[in-house]
């Protein structure tokens, strides 16, 4: 059979760009495991045991890795390999600081700015948001409380500072899920989120302002008691 009756037999697919890859998949699983403490800070990520604990080859998970380096979640340690990263006060109150100036502005900017549509949205994934927090699913409640803040940047025009913030999004998921999973901190975060969600309705700027700094220094606060607490020597 010539070439081109092979060429006309055969019917070429397009490409599902919403299917995600394998890689994708494990890193997805691998980032989870170190979000909810399965991978514990400053312990060995052996590839090897990655690989058998996934299922899957050594060239994903070293990928995975590399990846998870980037974004600050793993690193490299000399004779050791691959390691969860560590916790350092300082960096976390820095990423704190900086959190709360680009979300106070951009919840400012949506207030003042974004249309009825985003308002919408932005109830209906509280709903969700409030809902998870009921069920104890802080998977869920991560996910949507990203998409909340997505929202309200979008709503108030700030594409760039979303981007900035997306870039550190991985350290800022880690840290958020330490706090929306410590206790009594459901009741007190939904409280500090519908004073914003309340500010942002009456298109108050200022208070939208207000309430989305407290909220993220109360946030703050609470993963830095957390981290002190797991770092604390025993008798102290």
């Amino acid at each position: 059979m010539g070439g081109k009756s092979i060429l006309a037999a055969y019917e070429l697919s397009k490409v599902d760009r919403n299917a995600p890859t394998l890689r994708e998949l494990t890193l997805e699983k691998v980032r989870e495991a170190i979000f909810q403490g399965y991978f514990k800070p400053g312990s060995r990520l052996v590839e090897r045991t990655l690989c058998d604990l996934l299922g899957v080859s050594r060239t994903v998970v070293r990928e995975v890795l590399r990846q998870l380096e980037a974004e600050g979640l793993v690193g490299n340690v000399p004779h050791q390999g691959p390691v969860v990263a560590v916790l350092d006060a300082a960096k976390v109150r820095e990423i704190y600081e900086i959190r709360a100036l680009l979300e106070a502005h951009a919840a400012r900017a949506c207030a003042e700015q974004a249309d009825e549509a985003t308002f919408v949205r932005l109830k209906e994934i509280r709903v969700v948001i409030e809902q998870a927090f009921e069920q104890a699913d802080f998977s869920r409640v991560l996910e949507y409380t990203g998409r909340f803040y997505e929202t309200m940047f979008v709503g108030g025009g700030k594409h760039v500072t979303l981007e900035i913030v997306n870039s550190l999004n991985a350290r800022i998921n880690r840290l958020r899920f330490r706090t929306i999973s410590a206790p009594h901190r459901r009741d007190e975060s939904n409280r500090e989120m519908r004073a914003l969600m309340d500010a942002l309705l009456r298109r108050d700027g200022q208070a939208a302002f207000e309430a989305c700094m407290a909220h993220v220094e109360r946030a703050a606060q609470v993963a830095l008691d957390s981290i002190a607490q797991e770092t604390a020597q025993p008798g102290e």
